[in-house]
């Protein structure tokens, strides 16, 4: 059995965590000043990780290689087993032509890509984060953006941004649940502060993606929308939270600012029209070069290269003018809209249905819990560790239920089961690389996890005292660097986050929730969510590249989280906390 010591240099935490610290490091360095492929970035450290640890940590090797292999396989199961299958249904609407129907319905909403952005990133990738999480938003609403014209690199910093706000209550609030379990504070409490702080986020998040997309000029242009989206979303996520139903809150928002956007629509529309045109476009391996244009404005912008690849060609690829020509007298009857909606309605279906009790006790009764054979590890209080406990729930995970819902598609939209099934394997070729990231960052996480580096980096910020309610989003941000995954952050820090609270004369229920609220930041950063992205969109290998994109956003927004923090663990916003 193997117990961690945090402070195992010299007794000293301080230096422990230069230590601990050097493969999130190596990883940063790696991605954002070498921009090296992510898969190789995450490969090396996940080496540094595996040498800290037996090193510094002295964990027997066999522990370390174990504890790897688990993190290995939870980064397959569930994670990449939803965001595969999320793929395998959008290529199949690709492949049938029904995406470009989609396309042409959202134009009808509005011919302004910084609208449609917002709509199809923030709202529309909010309900995916809702119902599905752990990458699902990021990687269907990049491509959905692609097929709408959108630069690849573009649609992917979009994408990433926007998958912000939701987070915390994602998947149906599992990082809230989970938050409650290791903390032991009400869920119904950590909910309520969580939605006292994302919220003040969410406002400004539609904004931001129309900078990305237009910088300030096209924030001037559709503030009347982006403000109106984001604060219906933010109004909705509070009230839901606080009054309504924690799990449900993500849901309650998405669709609200949704129809508030709708609603704003037919009554106001942007002075100019705002459309990506790409001037060359080589597919297949080649390079994209683009510019965009507003109509009426004479202004045009160049944009950045965009690399080729294994992203899939069909009815849905093209550049603006062919898919403007493509659509040129193209008049969708409603049946045909009905299909192009129907495999995203039936995703919606499935996972509602999987939430009623007697469904949900059904899915969940052949669910095994066993633990890592071989794996037999401590916490540094000398407890048990949960570490080692693996939950395959095989049935009641959301890629499954994703493939159900891929399945019953199968017939809706009409494609053959050879040609389903074709789209499934070609699914997989599309994200080689980025399921070699993906387990190799869960590797990593689950070494540094085990061998207590990143309790040493965690003991070391509590040490902050007072001035812990300032950096304590941070903890929360550096979990969901490192796993991708906000209820892992929560699973990390909770208990930590408490304790500090205690020793600090902070609130318990302050502390926790932020390690969620600022976990969300991270999400945009995590190498596995930056594979993802760019394996969707057809860039893998420039991880580097869409990591220099959104670094930041994501720091940016997390000093307005500590800022938010701090002040509320002052009489200043203390009012705010329940």
């Amino acid at each position: 059995m193997y117990r961690p010591v945090l402070d195992s240099i010299g007794g000293s935490l301080a230096l422990t965590s230069i230590f601990a610290a050097l493969p999130l490091l190596t990883l940063f360095i790696m991605l954002g000043a070498l921009r090296l492929r992510a898969w190789v970035a995450a490969l090396i450290s996940l080496t540094v990780a595996v040498a800290v640890a037996v090193l510094v940590y002295s964990m027997p090797i066999g522990q370390v290689l174990l504890a790897g292999t688990e993190g290995a396989a939870f980064g397959f199961f569930p994670i990449l087993w939803i965001v595969i299958n999320a793929i395998w249904v959008y290529n199949m609407t690709v492949v049938t032509g029904h995406f470009d129907v989609l396309r042409r319905s959202f134009g009808t909403i509005s011919d302004d890509q910084r609208i449609q952005g917002v709509i199809i990133a923030f709202s529309f990738g909010a309900l995916l984060e809702a119902l599905a999480g752990f990458g699902t938003p990021v990687a269907i609403t990049s491509v959905m953006l692609i097929a709408l014209g959108f630069k690849p690199i573009k649609a992917a910093t979009v994408a990433l941004v926007a998958n912000t706000a939701p987070v915390a209550f994602g998947a149906l609030a599992v990082p809230i649940t989970t938050l409650a379990t290791v903390s032991g504070l009400p869920q119904q409490d950590l909910g309520s502060m969580v939605g006292r702080q994302t919220p003040l986020l969410g406002v400004f998040v539609p904004m931001a993606l129309v900078f990305i997309i237009d910088r300030g000029r096209g924030v001037r242009q559709t503030l009347p929308a982006t403000l109106v989206c984001g604060v219906v979303f933010a109004v909705a996520q509070y009230l839901t939270s606080n009054f309504l139903s924690v799990p449900l809150t993500d849901i309650v928002a998405a669709l609200a600012s949704a129809v508030a956007v709708v609603l704003v629509l037919r009554v106001w529309q942007p002075a100019q029209t705002y459309t990506e045109a790409p001037e060359t476009v080589s597919v297949g391996g080649g390079s994209t070069s683009t510019g965009s244009t507003s109509t009426g404005s004479g202004r045009g912008t160049r944009g950045v290269p965009a690399a080729g690849g294994d992203h899939p060609v069909g009815p849905g690829s093209g550049t603006v003018a062919e898919l403007a020509a493509r659509d040129a007298g193209i008049v969708d009857s409603r049946a045909d809209v009905m299909r192009a909606y129907a495999p995203y309605l039936i995703i919606i279906a499935v996972f509602v249905v999987a939430q009623i009790p007697a469904v949900k006790d059904a899915l969940d009764s052949v669910t095994k819990l066993f633990t890592w054979p071989g794996l037999d590890l401590q916490t540094a209080s000398g407890k048990a560790s949960a570490l080692p406990t693996f939950k395959f729930n095989w049935l009641a995970a959301a890629g499954t239920l994703m493939v159900i819902a891929g399945l019953i598609t199968i017939p809706v939209i009409g494609i053959k089961p050879g040609a389903a099934a074709r789209a499934y394997a070609a699914t997989y070729r599309q994200l080689a690389t980025a399921i070699v990231t993906v387990m190799a960052v869960l590797g990593l996480a689950y070494v540094m996890n085990s061998s207590g580096q990143t309790a040493t980096l965690g003991a070391w910020m509590a040490g902050a005292g007072a001035a812990f309610a300032l950096i304590s989003p941070v903890l929360g941000w550096l979990g969901v660097a490192v796993t991708g995954s906000d209820t892992s952050s929560n699973s990390l820090f909770g208990a930590l986050q408490v304790t500090a609270a205690g020793k600090a004369g902070l609130e318990p229920v302050l502390m926790a929730a932020s390690n969620s609220s600022g976990g969300v930041l991270g999400k945009m950063i995590s190498p596995q969510n930056l594979a993802i992205a760019c394996a969707a969109v057809g860039m893998s290998g420039r991880e580097g590249d869409l990591f220099r994109k959104v670094i930041g956003w994501s720091i940016g927004f997390l000093a307005f989280m500590c800022v938010l923090v701090y002040l509320q663990s002052t009489p200043v916003l203390g009012w705010m906390v329940p």
